[in-house]
């Protein structure tokens, strides 16, 4: 089995390399891919020391099996073709192919059966939000079918990116030093604030972010439920956080949802406000799961539930996500 990380700099690449290491990934070879900006760069990977190759157009993917891929759409696009053409399973994690008929979205708590089917040798990773909410949603589906879902987001700095999260850290820095503040990876000052804008504005009012909560969803959970999203970034450092309201075919109980979460695969239950147990950022932040709490029923919808959850943008959000993907196809034998 011969693994390729493209973006290997990037916090998701680097959180690749973590994950692949934890989880003792069935691997014998390793190749580090990047930009020419992080081309030469050095990592070590279980002992060993790694140099990260320039991305070309060539055959450097000749004997890659799986190549993981968090470089950014545009890259995704421009090297497809070449990951692809000697049979590697691309598992990509930007947007450039999540819509795509023929192109997987799969989070494997919920269809893993749909990366079996990949035309073009692609499986797209959802969104970060989408796949924490998913994960959630598909135990509390198996009890009575989910009509609507409304959702609003509480996204730190990490799903930005590594820069954006040193630009946080700096401003807290700039602000405690009486310095100008920096702004240059979001739209306003995060340091002491809340932006509700993630990506950017469409016809319909609603951000590129929260219309892909929309159709990624319909998409990887195979419902016609709709989805009313409101994506909110916060000046929290890593985990993402979202309060989620559903309306059910049926009611479903507090009692059975909470029974259905903290069996289901991929997450944690924490549900104990009397004593002020419920998941926050901080303590999720670094985990595998999404942790989900303050469960109750709607008070605005008879069939109406709603719940806090919280969980690692970075790993569930992304990275671990793309590697259970690769788990699930080696266990059933389905790479090249």
């Amino acid at each position: 089995m011969k693994v390729a990380i493209v973006g290997a700099s990037g916090a998701v690449g680097q959180e690749f390399l973590r994950i692949l290491a934890e989880r003792v990934f069935p691997m014998d070879e390793l190749v580090l891919f990047g930009s020419e900006r992080s081309a030469g760069r050095k990592y070590t990977f279980k002992g060993k020391e790694y140099e990260v190759k320039l991305l070309q157009h060539n055959d450097d993917f000749r004997d890659i099996d799986i190549a993981f891929v968090s470089a950014g759409g545009g890259t995704s696009k421009e090297f497809a073709e070449t990951i692809t053409k000697y049979g590697a399973v691309m598992i990509d994690n930007s947007s450039a192919f999540r819509m795509d008929d023929d192109v997987p979205l799969v989070v494997p708590e919920c269809n893993p059966d749909d990366a079996l089917n990949r035309p073009r040798g692609i499986i797209a990773n959802p969104n970060c939000t989408t796949i924490m909410m998913v994960t959630v949603l598909q135990p509390l589906e198996n009890l009575s079918h989910i009509r609507r879902i409304h959702v609003a987001s509480y996204q730190s700095a990490s799903g930005a990116g590594a820069a954006a999260m040193a630009e946080l850290q700096q401003q807290y820095n700039e602000i405690v030093n009486d310095q100008p503040v920096t702004v240059k990876k979001f739209p306003h000052q995060l340091a002491y604030n809340v932006i509700p804008q993630i990506d950017v504005f469409t016809e319909n009012g609603y951000t590129k972010e929260e219309m892909k909560m929309f159709n990624e969803t319909r998409k990887i959970m195979h419902t016609d439920a709709r989805c009313s999203a409101m994506c909110v970034r916060v000046s929290s450092l890593r985990s993402h956080s979202e309060s989620v309201w559903i309306e059910t075919e049926r009611p479903i109980s507090v009692e059975e949802a909470r029974a259905a979460i903290a069996a289901a695969p991929g997450c944690t239950l924490k549900d104990d406000p009397s004593n002020l147990v419920y998941p926050m950022p901080l303590e999720t932040a670094g985990k595998d799961d999404v942790y989900v709490g303050r469960i109750r029923k709607d008070l605005a919808d008879e069939n109406g539930l709603t719940f806090w959850l919280s969980g690692d943008q970075i790993r569930k959000g992304a990275a671990l996500n793309a590697v259970q993907i690769a788990e699930y196809l080696i266990k059933v034998g389905n790479v090249k």
